[in-house]
């Protein structure tokens, strides 16, 4: 194992922690050292959720392993008797791995009502995207059984999890997505789902698994054991979410043909899918034909997350705000090939980065200086450290990321979403950028010159003087020797240099330069004079 300050990933028992802790009536009891119980941690500060985390560690100390004592048992009894779980998954840490013991034999003889379950979640092989898909996975297999098919069209939705990257409330845009197309949610799993619910699984007509993280193996199963057809891209963004919804009603209506079911789903106008159910689905089309979105349309951008939203990111950035993509990749290594065959027509290959080591990256952000990254929060530091405009769009994510509000990624929703985040998120970025450049826009505290009274002297008072009696004596004593006001000319070259500030502040900008060169008797600005005075006013 090698030991860093940052991981991309969580450990395995965080993945565990993940799926135990989505669902009903199921608890994850981690046989490990006391210390290892910071996983309950994680999940009480980052969760929106009112519950307690379904997790409980089963403390290894050095006293139990001279005396050769196990307390798994006793933890056991009381995890049954004060959660009364249907399943209690057991895991091992790496430590207790050394240790060899049998916890198969050891949990089964304590004689529980409710299931055990030993998952080999061996922390020298697995993290934590590899240890929650196959905790997950390995459920569905004990758990699904034949079922009929429900008597009207109905999903089910696997892959919304603890923890998972602004995962509930995508749940809820595919949610209206179904309402919208008169489709029946069968299952959600593993947010919210009990052991019954997994059971239910194939009576669903099509799985939907859009996050490549979690839930494809599982759907891959469901589809090959029982039949149930499955759809796996992630609807992110406007064109994206079209194409997904077609092969969603044709899935559909394939399985209801296969099964000999009259019933079809059609696809209702595309009004329906609004919030108000009368205006368009989203707005990303026509803000990306505005002012606004031309003030930073061209700008470009870097790209790296996990493999589902790295993805749907680039292609969302390129394709629908016209981003060029100066480079992009994914931390996990076993999603390398499948990120660099979809980002083919987008990144070239010598721009694409597939690493898990947090440094790499920040070198390559730091080499590049997008004008947009969009990645996890160990880039939103790399971002802020070199003063670039930043915004998370993967796990591992912060507190900030983890909201109340509704902020989903997919659908027609969710393009609205990522789009108003990656505006807000450049032109504040511009903004800071104009004011260290050029001041404030006439904010800045005007220095006040001291109050002169009649007798040519300051006045003490604290009262201002009379204008006319202020000017006089000063025009008196500039006198003859005054410097002579100059009205400086601009050059060709100037002048292109100044067509490229945005044209909201550019007047202010010529205001700027024009008073620095005056400062300094500058009587011609050149394209030199004007970065020698960006640079001025900037400092």
């Amino acid at each position: 194992m090698r030991l860093a300050y940052w991981m991309y990933e969580g450990t395995a028992h965080h993945g565990v922690g993940r799926i135990t802790n989505s669902m009903r009536g199921v608890h994850a009891v981690f046989h490990a050292p006391q210390g290892d119980d910071y996983v309950t941690t994680i999940f009480t500060m980052l969760e929106r959720t009112p519950g307690f985390p379904r997790m409980t560690t089963s403390v290894v100390n050095g006293n139990d392993l001279i005396r050769g004592t196990i307390r798994l048992p006793e933890t056991l009894k009381q995890v049954a008797e004060a959660h009364k779980p249907e399943l209690i998954v057991v895991v091992a840490s790496c430590s207790t791995i050394l240790l060899q013991e049998n916890l198969e034999i050891t949990a089964n003889s304590v004689g529980l009502d409710c299931d055990i379950v030993i998952y080999d979640a061996n922390p020298y092989r697995m993290q934590e995207t590899g240890a929650a898909d196959g905790l997950f996975t390995e459920l569905v297999k004990k758990y699904a059984t034949t079922q009929p098919l429900t008597a009207q069209p109905s999903v089910n939705i696997l892959g919304p999890s603890s923890l998972g990257f602004h995962a509930r409330h995508d749940l809820i845009s595919l949610r209206r997505i179904m309402k919208a197309l008169g489709v029946e949610v069968n299952v959600v799993a593993p947010w919210g789902a009990s052991v019954d619910d997994l059971r239910r699984l194939p009576a669903a007509w099509l799985t939907i698994a859009p996050y490549r993280e979690l839930g494809t193996q599982a759907a891959k199963y469901l589809q090959e054991q029982f039949g149930t057809a499955t759809l796996l891209e992630a609807p992110i963004g406007v064109q994206p979410t079209l194409r997904w919804l077609e092969a969603l009603v044709a899935g559909l209506n394939a399985r209801g043909e296969q099964a000999g079911v009259a019933t079809k789903v059609t696809m209702p106008p595309l009004t329906a899918f609004s919030l108000d159910g009368m205006s368009a689905p989203s707005n990303v089309p026509w803000f990306a034909r505005t002012a606004d979105m031309e003030s930073f349309a061209g700008k470009s951008a870097f790209v790296f997350g996990d493999a589902t939203h790295t993805v749907g990111m680039t292609k969302f950035l390129a394709d629908e705000l016209g981003m060029p993509i100066v480079g992009a990749g994914t931390y996990l290594l076993k999603e390398a090939a499948w990120v660099r065959e979809q980002l083919a027509d987008y990144v070239k290959p010598e721009d694409f980065l597939a690493t898990d080591e947090f440094q790499q990256v920040a070198e390559r952000i730091a080499e590049l200086r997008p004008e947009l990254v969009c990645g996890t929060q160990m880039e939103r530091h790399t971002g802020r450290r070199h003063g670039l405009n930043v915004m998370v769009i993967s796990q591992p994510t912060h507190i900030e990321n983890h909201l109340l509000a509704y902020r989903p990624f997919l659908g027609f929703d969710g393009a609205d979403v990522i789009a108003d985040e990656v505006y807000t998120t450049c032109t504040l970025g511009m903004e800071k950028h104009l004011i260290d450049m050029f001041g404030d826009a006439g904010l800045d505290e005007v220095e006040q010159a001291p109050s002169v009274a009649s007798n040519g002297h300051a006045a003490s008072n604290g009262h201002s003087a009379d204008p006319a009696q202020v000017a006089q004596p000063a025009l008196a004593a500039a006198g003859a020797g005054a410097t002579a006001v100059v009205n400086p000319v601009w050059t060709p070259e100037a002048e292109a240099t100044l067509k490229k500030v945005p044209f909201f502040v550019r007047n202010k900008a010529r205001g700027n330069i024009e008073k620095y060169a005056r400062e300094r008797g500058i009587a011609t600005i050149t394209a030199e004079v004007f970065l020698a005075g960006k640079e001025h006013l900037g400092a």
